[in-house]
């Protein structure tokens, strides 16, 4: 498994077993978000999906690492902002300084670089982000 592959299954996994954010979104948590033959979003709202990725090298004298930045995307069709704040919030607190095993990736530093919420250009969703960045060490 890729570097990026143990940091999205890392998030995803901490993701569902957060009381907090399971309690809002249950196990609506996506990769692939669920959708019809026409591209039209099936899944029940609110639910999280994984967005953007984005791979800077860091690497030194015989230290093979990178920042791994993923945007963390929370989509809500309650009336008005509150919802999607909610679960943005719950996210960010939860991936601020997160630490965890990634067994043969070295997880150094994790933080939170930016999380807003906006509407979305149907009119109806709000799009909670949040940006995470990781910066791991890989084996040789």
């Amino acid at each position: 498994m890729s570097a990026s592959a143990a940091l999205q299954k890392l998030f995803y996994e901490a993701l569902r077993a957060n009381a907090g954010v399971s309690a809002m979104v249950g196990d609506r948590v996506y990769d692939h978000v669920p959708a019809d033959g026409a591209g039209k979003v099936t899944a029940e709202f609110p639910y999280i999906s994984f967005g953007a990725y984005d791979f800077v090298p860091d690497d030194s004298d015989c230290i093979y690492a990178g920042e791994h930045t993923v945007q963390i995307d929370i989509w809500s069709r309650a009336v008005g902002k509150v919802e999607a704040k909610t679960i943005t919030d719950a996210v960010r607190r939860l991936l601020r300084d997160y630490e965890a095993d990634m067994g043969d990736y070295g997880l150094v530093e994790m933080r939170v670089d930016l999380a807003e919420v906006i509407g979305d250009p149907d009119g109806l969703t709000s799009h909670g982000i949040v940006q995470v960045t990781a910066l791991i060490e890989e084996p040789e």
